[in-house]
């Protein structure tokens, strides 16, 4: 029952696919570097899982309210994962960042 709640929750679904969005961003970095099957499999089912979310998602809330959720989550996680990779933001983009988020909040209310 815990899973099927969790695959109903619309916080999980778009926390899931924000996170999704950003691993395979992680991902692909990598296969920017050394292409292998492997990490281009991982990117692949990370996408597929991220799509399931997404519809998941959408059977419950508007469209404009779930990208606004997974826009915020991905932008935070993907500012946050520059540093993971070894390629720390500038002040402009960490800036540019910034009003992505005030953008998506702004949007929100």
């Amino acid at each position: 029952m815990l899973v099927l709640d969790l695959f109903s929750n619309k916080a999980f679904l778009a926390i899931a696919a924000g996170v999704g969005y950003a691993i395979a961003t992680i991902l692909m970095k990598i296969a920017s570097e050394d292409t292998t099957t492997v990490v281009i499999g991982a990117i692949a089912l990370m996408l597929a899982a991220v799509v399931t979310a997404e519809i998941l998602l959408l059977r419950q809330v508007d469209l404009g309210l779930a990208y606004i959720a997974i826009m915020a989550t991905e932008t935070l996680l993907v500012l946050c994962a520059t540093f993971f990779v070894g390629q720390p933001l500038t002040l402009r983009e960490l800036a540019g960042g910034a009003l992505v988020l005030v953008g998506v909040m702004i949007v929100s209310f």
